[in-house]
């Protein structure tokens, strides 16, 4: 198995997984590992095709049941009998599924803002999706410039956060990027199996992302274990809204 890059963060306490969004890196949780790392071990782990990851030609590894199944060896790899996961955007599809398939391994997990999680799977498009891989196959570095959330759009972000995430996207692979809008987005909703949630779970959203409260209330309705806090940010929470969002998982992680 081909095994995204990963990396520990010196801490105190139980493991904390953290996985980014769509174009994002391991560079989006700068401004909150110095204070988590107060209360855990946090691991920073990017999706394939971005950062230091490896891009495999295979579609297989991008699947989000395969990226399931990745968390587990680094979970053996490291001999870790539980811990927590952390997704953001893109990310928080698939700790989120991490975390109901493998509820005896998970102690919480958190979450952000995710259009992709919460979107209804019925609206899919394969056919789609796989002519936007095949224009950023064609396209290169050029044509994921123009996805809008690429960073050098995002706004209200520290400038030190910003300059990071734009030197980690020139590491961005477009066959890694194709296969991820081909395979790992479109089935990366979580929507159907929230209600077979198990584990104590956050969700810290920003609330300035108006799109996104019909998927919050649907996660408050029908996910269970789930505590709902507002966070004054957009869809860059834990950038936008750093301190209230390390204060928040700092205080969830300490009372499980």
């Amino acid at each position: 198995m081909i095994i995204p890059s990963w990396e520990i963060h010196p801490g105190t306490g139980p493991y904390l997984l953290l996985v980014h969004g769509f174009l994002s890196s391991r560079a989006q949780w700068h401004t909150n590992l110095q204070e988590l790392s107060t209360v855990c071990r946090p691991i920073v782990m990017e999706l394939y095709g971005h950062g230091r990851s490896p891009s495999p030609d295979d579609g297989k590894p991008y699947m989000p049941t395969s990226y399931i199944s990745a968390m587990e060896q680094i979970r053996t790899v490291l001999d870790i009998e539980n811990w927590f996961v952390c997704g953001s955007s893109l990310g928080s599809g698939l700790t989120i599924r991490y975390a109901i398939t493998h509820p005896n391994r998970v102690r919480g997990h958190i979450f952000t803002n995710s259009m992709s999680a919460f979107a209804d799977p019925s609206i899919a498009n394969p056919e789609r999706s796989a002519q936007r891989s095949d224009q950023i196959r064609a396209g290169g570095m050029g044509a994921i410039e123009q996805i809008p959330v690429h960073p050098r759009y995002a706004k209200r972000i520290e400038k030190k956060i910003h300059e990071a995430l734009l030197k980690d996207a020139m590491l961005l692979n477009p066959k890694g990027i194709a296969n991820t809008v081909q395979f790992t987005t479109p089935l990366a909703s979580v929507r159907n199996v929230l209600c077979a949630n198990q584990s104590p779970a956050l969700l810290t959203y920003g609330h300035f992302e108006n799109r996104f409260s019909e998927h919050r209330e649907f996660a408050e309705a029908n996910m269970p274990h789930l505590k709902v806090l507002k966070i004054d940010a957009g869809h860059a929470v834990n950038m936008q809204g750093a301190r209230q969002f390390n204060r928040a998982v700092i205080d969830f992680l300490s009372t499980l």
